[in-house]
């Protein structure tokens, strides 16, 4: 019997890991050397560039002249991928009557802070800044810009030795936090940027909050440790910022965004395509270029972004509270933009954390969820900031940008990928009817990213990640960790966070506490 996608049950089960070849579908070792890279398989070194996992042809011949604006076509805003928001009903009623939005589904497993949670983890482990957007590039020409660790360099830079305009110049070993008129906001310069060590975190005010979140974060920890005598506070604060960091992205994250089923498996049973030797992880572009960017599919058009941070503001923009679209072209040049941008600072700009992860109690009615990961985009991601790309180049359009980056890397099709090791089931033509009119054999050779999207759409309704592009990113995820020598994974597995928790005993740790412990929680806030 087929379900509402017309996938049957059996296959939609086997797809969500419940069926018998849910998890351990793939090839046999021996078989799956054939299509691994050397660096992936652990057999060359690797280095600070991007690589590949997989050394299989790209999804399409890159020499015809129509690829590239069929792809463009398939990412322009009121194509394929457009989930056609009612974006004139205004930021409130998005939220409030998600009914009017009937193609842009909610997700009822994911909190909205998950999105952000993602972008950050993100923006910590890769940075390309060299390569161009529908021009082929060999990866390993291409440097990562940000180790390819769960380190948090994008927060601590180089320390406060290399980065000393993070630190505060009395104490060198806590971060510079200043204040936005209510609450805190990352440092910034006279014109507004943020003085933080990637300003990609500062693309829009949650992620923003975040980083200010995760500054106040290792602050407070420093004022724990050093009454204790630690002969290095520093040292040791960034450790445990670190590892319980670590613990939030293998005990929250990745559950909920490839399943516990997949991570059990890889944690007990090990990593079958993403084997790089000791001390050799890299970034892989099937993982920057495609897989991992499913969260675009979870971005809301708009967001709360606090309950009581903008008494004197208007109805459209739901006073009290501060809600905004995620980006709105209005907010261009406004000194306090009406979206959700970054790069400004006023009192009303500020998270409410209530509003993106659950808190319990009475603060479970205050949480919103984020977005189902299907082939849906938001409409105000066709129309970005140019503050908010890196480089501040055209197009404008984040999934015209994913696809053209398919050709940038050669990346494989996803049909290929799930072929190759054995990955089932396998989306076939009959899945992508909506591609056929855009040719160049794209239903049956998906452009990875797209092919990911459709999988968690149809084998896992839009919860979580499923076959080829689960197996991708927990792989990678697990595998950076364990290869690290310095992270808890790879120094001792066995180890429990320490830090007090928002209620419990010790031993867990989740961003809830993390967000209470640095005290922008909304107790601490009072609101």
């Amino acid at each position: 019997m087929a379900g509402p996608t017309g996938v049957s049950r059996r296959r939609f089960l086997t797809g969500i890991g419940i069926g018998a070849a849910g998890v351990a579908t793939l090839r046999p070792a021996e078989a799956l050397a054939q299509v691994i890279s050397e660096a992936a398989g652990g057999t060359a070194r690797a280095s600070d560039t991007f690589g590949r996992i997989f050394s299989l042809q790209p999804f399409a011949d890159f020499n015809a002249p129509s690829l590239r604006s069929a792809l463009s076509a398939i990412g322009q805003r009121g194509g394929v991928l457009d989930a056609q928001d009612p974006l004139a009903i205004g930021p409130v009623r998005l939220i409030t009557e998600p009914a009017l939005s009937p193609n842009n589904q909610d997700n009822p497993a994911n909190t909205a802070g998950v999105t952000f949670l993602g972008q950050f983890l993100d923006h910590d482990m890769t940075f390309d800044e060299t390569s161009q957007l529908g021009v082929p590039l060999d990866p390993l020409q291409a440097p990562n810009t940000r180790t390819p660790d769960l380190d948090l360099d994008s927060v601590y830079g180089a320390g406060p030795t290399g980065s000393p305009q993070l630190y505060q110049p009395g104490a060198r070993d806590k971060f510079r936090v200043e204040s936005g008129g209510l609450f805190e906001d990352v440092p910034r310069n006279p014109n507004g940027t943020a003085i933080i060590a990637d300003g990609r975190n500062d693309e829009n005010l949650i992620i923003s909050g975040l980083h200010a979140a995760f500054l106040l974060f290792h602050n407070r920890v420093v004022d724990l440790l050093r009454p204790q005598g630690q002969t290095n506070v520093f040292a040791a604060a960034q450790q445990l910022v670190r590892w319980h960091y670590q613990w939030i992205i293998t005990h929250e994250f990745l559950p909920l965004v490839i399943g516990q089923p997949l991570l059990n498996d890889i944690m007990r049973n090990g990593r079958r395509i993403y084997r790089p030797a000791a001390g050799q992880q890299f970034i892989p572009v099937e993982f920057q270029g495609a897989a991992y960017r499913f969260g675009h599919s979870q971005v809301r058009p708009s967001y709360r972004a606090n309950l009581r941070g903008d008494p004197g503001g208007g109805t459209a923009t739901g006073a009290p509270a501060f809600f905004g679209m995620i980006f709105d072209p209005a907010g261009q040049g406004q000194a306090d933009p009406v979206d959700l941008r970054g790069r400004a600072r006023a009192p009303r700009r500020f998270i409410g954390w209530q509003t993106f992860f659950d808190f319990g109690g009475a603060l479970t009615a205050d949480v919103r969820p984020n977005k189902r990961i299907d082939t849906n985009i938001s409409t105000p991601l066709f129309d970005l900031p140019l503050q908010a790309i890196p480089g501040g180049q055209a197009p404008t359009s984040l999934p015209q940008r994913n696809l053209l980056r398919h050709v940038t890397w050669s990346i494989p099709s996803g049909q290929e990928i799930a072929r190759a090791t054995g990955i089932t089931p396998i989306l076939l033509a009959q899945d992508f009817p909506e591609l056929q009119r855009f040719g160049h054999g794209l239903p049956s050779s998906t452009p990875l990213w797209y092919y990911v999207l459709k999988e968690a759409e149809l084998l896992a309704g839009g919860a979580r990640l499923a076959g080829v592009g689960a197996r991708i990113v927990g792989e990678v995820f697990v595998g950076l960790l364990q290869l690290d020598p310095t992270s808890y994974l790879g120094t001792n597995p066995s180890w429990l966070p320490t830090l007090p928790r928002r209620s419990g005993a010790t031993g867990d740790f989740r961003m809830v506490d993390l967000l209470t412990f640095a005290r922008v929680d909304p107790d601490s806030r009072g609101q």
